[in-house]
């Protein structure tokens, strides 16, 4: 009985991440979309704003503010900035790269996941896990082409961006063993809303933005009242990035990270669609073959998961 439970916990936390990964997926197409026009930090600002009015809605629904009190403010700080630092560097990359390559870069997340799961976690990572994310990382470097002139530098800030997420995926499954879904959400909101402004108030004037980069634009440009069109944009991005940040604290809750993490990797082919449609932009065989080692590394994890004996770890019993 204590298996069949543990294997539903993690099947509910699959399909929470992949419900959430199609939400954030046209998030970032929003934001990339608004990058030439509003600076990062105000799109950030105004999306946490409205996500904010929906996930306390979401925390009425479990239970009422008092879901929000916690013992572990500073954790919940330190996750918050995790993310917005992830966020910084992914969409300052995304300013200048194609959609689906950004995103599969970001896929690196899982890697790091399996990787910090057995020292932090405790969950067992074996040596056949460990070989596939060695493979997953050759396929990055093969995307990256260091030492080439194809090699562009901004193209590092994904893989940075992983390596936050992946440290905030890991404060997840900790503090989410005592929290609500709903109070992990609100805590991240409100980590951008606070730090957006603050960079919105040293730096929202635009005078550092001197420089001819597209990137450099989108985290320096000079705040500017949104138009009607820009409004409605930013205000469906922070309802589908509630959600989404609502699905995926519950993903971590539930499952056990090394089983849902390689899940991440079902965004890419609509990230590819999204990005060919909006954008016009379509891998080259280069990136076809990294991008297909990174996400083979993931399947062949998932496939070594469902093969591996299972028992209920510590934590499976989690008071709703």
């Amino acid at each position: 009985m204590q298996a069949i439970k543990v294997l539903s916990r993690n099947t509910q936390g699959i399909l929470c991440l992949v419900a959430a990964l199609i939400c954030l997926t046209l998030s970032d197409a929003i934001i990339k979309w608004l990058s030439p026009e509003l600076p990062l930090h105000q799109v950030t600002l105004f999306r946490s704003c409205f996500a904010l009015i929906l996930v306390l809605i979401i925390v009425r629904l479990e239970g009422g503010l008092v879901t929000l009190k916690t013992r572990r403010p500073v954790l919940h700080f330190v996750r918050g900035s995790l993310l917005v630092l992830a966020n910084m560097f992914f969409f300052t990359a995304l300013a200048a790269m194609p959609l689906a390559e950004t995103v599969t870069l970001f896929y690196t997340a899982p890697l790091f996941i399996c990787i910090m799961s057995q020292p932090v976690l405790g969950e067992k990572v074996s040596l056949s896990r460990w070989l596939v994310i060695t493979l997953g990382m050759i396929g990055v470097v093969i995307m990256l082409r260091p030492g080439t002139e194809l090699f562009r530098p901004i193209s590092i800030l994904p893989v940075l961006a992983a390596l936050c997420y992946a440290a905030m995926t890991m404060m997840t499954r900790k503090l989410g063993m005592q929290e609500k879904a709903g109070a992990l959400t609100f805590y991240i909101q409100l980590a951008f809303i606070v730090i957006s402004s603050l960079v919105g108030l040293a730096i929202g004037d635009g005078r550092f933005d001197v420089y001819d980069n597209a990137s450099l634009g989108f985290l320096l440009r000079a705040w500017h009242w949104p138009d009607a069109n820009e409004l409605q944009l930013l205000f469906v991005c922070g309802a589908i990035v509630s959600i989404g940040g609502y699905l995926i604290s519950q993903a971590y809750r539930l499952g056990e990270a090394a089983t849902v993490a390689p899940f991440e990797y079902a965004s890419l082919p609509f990230a590819l669609i999204v990005g060919y449609y909006l954008w016009g932009d379509w891998p080259d065989g280069r990136a076809f073959i990294g991008t297909g080692m990174i996400v083979g590394s993931g399947l062949f994890v998932i496939y070594l998961e469902n093969r591996a004996p299972r028992k209920a770890p510590p934590h499976a019993q989690i008071d709703y």
